[in-house]
């Protein structure tokens, strides 16, 4: 459905971003949100031409090994100890993403903590806010808690348009001096859509450009930051928490990592050979993909036409267009696709398995068997980046850690709870709490 009716499943509902309440008040809008047409088609292609093209992975490295040196050291100082591991996780991520969008130099760190601070206001305004996203009489009803809502929200693109405002002020500085700025080698994002002249207007037959304003850019650019933090802080933990059920998995992949990397950091080339890592990584994405749901919309015309393809048909506002919602988990376990879809078996993506030659990211001739980074055109551009992130995260905390459930013995109770919560993402419900005993060297 996602790429035989390419045309009318190009756009995605604004849902359950906020709305202004005045039906002519201008919005702003990130890529995921965007309709589809010139203006989505220069951000996406500026995003994928530069940052986010596979040729500059390599140039992360340096940016990757000292978030993951960080990260190591941060749970260093309770090895050994029981330790909530998300914590830790989203710490490192989100300053890597910060790096990566403004820069090594020229912001505050405590502007960006700032903003980590008000995005996590802003998923627990979410928690409250998800049951009366969908009209306008449930917010009205439950006003205070739109309202804490948008505020959370309002709050953090304050703090995001204060960043861009910095960084900008940085080039300036760097141009008049003769220099330019960069983000370990490679342009930061922020510098792109500076840089970045957009069409005016949505005629594609008008050849007029302009630059994007603060507020337009900063959805963007808390969209480059969240989604890259937070597919990996979710991937990873599903991955510990599974490895902490399973000692044998575990133990299986510490073999491979310990036998690939001695240097505590596994770069981007390593993670080609070692296909037990990648294994255990795509089983946790076609168990828990990130975002719970595929949501698209499409002209009722067009929805008549091409039937719902398993996903349900919501009429929206006006009958003027439909919304198709696809859960990702169960397409990930269909039982027609996958042998005992609901167990942890990471040995099913390895050469040989049922799951052998199936990537994050299905292509338009094959059979879709999994898809937690979407389909179609509008599938997620970062997926080549958050499986290198996740890839080299996860190697590293196996290598230097023994993870082990909270308690030895465990008294017959359950060792991690793998309850799945939907909210802005698919998280555990409880998050992961685990002892990690540093690994002895050999």
């Amino acid at each position: 459905m996602l790429f035989d009716h390419a045309d009318a499943f190009s756009n995605r509902p604004t849902a359950p971003f906020p709305l202004d309440f005045g039906a002519t008040a201008t919005r702003t809008h990130s890529i995921i949100t965007l309709p589809y047409g010139t203006l989505w088609r220069t951000l996406r292609c500026s995003l994928t031409a530069d940052i986010l093209h596979p040729t500059r992975l390599g140039l992360l490295e340096p940016l990757q090994r000292d978030a993951i040196r960080g990260l190591v050291a941060d749970l260093g100082d309770a090895a050994g100890q029981v330790v909530v591991v998300r914590d830790s996780l989203r710490r490192a991520m989100y300053a890597l993403m910060a790096h990566l969008c403004f820069g090594d130099d020229g912001v505050d760190a405590g502007d960006v903590g700032a903003v980590y601070r008000a995005q996590l206001e802003f998923f627990a305004a979410y928690a409250g806010a998800k049951a009366v996203e969908g009209s306008r009489l449930p917010r009205l009803l439950y006003w205070r808690r739109w309202l804490r809502f948008q505020a959370a929200f309002d709050r953090v693109s304050e703090l995001v348009i204060t960043l861009i405002a910095a960084r900008r002020r940085v080039l300036l500085a760097q141009r008049g001096c003769g220099g330019g700025g960069g983000g370990g080698g490679m342009l930061p994002y922020v510098d792109s859509l500076l840089n970045l002249r957009v069409p005016d207007g949505g005629d594609e037959r008008v050849n007029a450009r302009r630059m994007l304003t603060d507020k337009e850019m900063a959805p963007l650019v808390w969209e480059f930051i969240v989604a890259g933090t937070e597919t990996v802080v979710i991937c990873v933990e599903w991955a510990l928490a599974h490895l902490v059920a399973q000692p044998e998995v575990q133990n299986k992949l510490h073999r491979e990592v310990a036998g690939v990397e001695r240097e505590g950091f596994v770069p981007e080339e390593n993670l080609r050979s070692m296909p037990y890592l990648r294994a255990v990584v795509l089983e946790c994405l076609r168990l828990h993909p990130p975002v719970p749901f595929i949501l698209r919309e499409a002209g009722t015309h067009q929805g008549a036409a091409v039937g719902i393809g398993g996903g349900a048909a919501v009429p929206a506002s006006g009958m003027t267009t439909t919304l198709f919602r696809l859960r990702a988990s169960e397409i990930g376990r269909n039982r027609e696709a996958w042998t005992d879809p609901d167990e942890f078996l990471p040995d099913r993506f390895v050469a040989g398995g049922e799951g052998e030659g199936v990537g994050p990211v299905p292509g338009p001739k094959v059979e879709i068997k999994m898809m937690p980074f979407g389909a179609g055109r509008r599938y997620c551009p970062g997926a080549g980046l958050g499986m290198v992130h996740i890839g080299c995260v996860l190697a590293a905390l196996v290598r230097e850690f023994e993870w082990a459930p909270p308690a030895e013995g465990g008294g017959g109770g359950v060792v991690v709870d793998l309850t799945e919560l939907d909210v802005f993402f698919k998280v555990m419900k409880t998050p992961l709490r685990a002892r990690i005993p540093p690994r002895r060297r050999s």
